[in-house]
């Protein structure tokens, strides 16, 4: 059996799975951590960007102190649909079950949501249209710099419709940890060269933006395998 942790991204209290795969993880300034919680600001972690990298301090967080076979990411309000029953808000939902995780790793080395298509623009130009794009931008250049193996793939972002969003994957630890060995470092350096106070609150948290997008750039690049899940909402969506 596959030792497998999938964190549960969360900023508040909220019902969880009761399958100990599922692991509960607080972020943000919390002063009181439910029971059964833990939280992104222990050990290795970068706990005190999360208003401005969201989910990546969970990320962070794993790559650097958890250590198990495969981990993943999901959000309190998000999940990959599997067989498993959870029962969240008095609605039942159907997620991933340990079962369900072992058979797809055995078949990929990653589990990511169905891509989510946005049919009249590209991933570029939506980004534009929703973000501030400068960020995307200079992370164009950083890539150019640092990484240019990975270059044709960003550039690709202005033509492709499609992605693998929300930063949600179930990762074997070898595949997890080189992609966050190349993603931080990239990240770290944009904030380098953004003034983060021209931002407001929402629109400072484009690292996570640029992040989702960055994850079909190194799966691409590096012809990573996978298999795919249709997305359990856990809430109503708000289109």
């Amino acid at each position: 059996m596959l030792d497998t942790k999938i964190m549960v991204v969360t900023n508040k209290p909220y019902p969880m799975p009761a399958d100990k795969m599922y692991m509960p993880v607080l972020v943000g300034k919390q002063k009181t951590v439910p029971e059964g919680f833990i939280q992104d600001n222990s050990g290795e972690n970068i706990a005190e960007k999360n208003p401005f990298f969201c989910e990546l301090t969970a990320l962070y967080f794993a790559w650097k102190n958890m250590d198990a076979d495969a981990i993943g990411l999901f959000h309190y309000r998000r999940y990959l649909r599997g067989k498993a029953s959870f029962v969240a808000n008095g609605k039942k939902k159907r997620i991933l079950s340990q079962e369900e995780v072992e058979r797809l790793l055995a078949q990929s080395d990653l589990i990511l949501p169905k891509r989510r298509n946005y049919y009249i623009e590209t991933l570029y130009s939506h980004y534009e249209h929703t973000m501030y794009v400068e960020p995307l931008e200079e992370t164009g250049r950083i890539i150019e710099e640092l990484c240019p193996l990975y270059s044709p793939a960003f550039e690709r972002l202005k033509i492709r419709k499609s992605a693998h969003m929300f930063n949600m994957m179930v990762a074997k630890k070898e595949v997890l940890d080189g992609y966050c060995a190349w993603l931080f470092p990239i990240l770290f350096e944009l904030e380098k060269r953004t003034d983060l106070t021209k931002y407001t609150a929402f629109h400072a948290r484009f690292f996570g933006r640029v992040s989702e997008l960055l994850l079909d750039v190194y799966i691409e690049t590096n012809h990573v395998s996978y298999t795919e899940a249709p997305l359990e909402n856990i809430e109503r969506v708000n289109w």
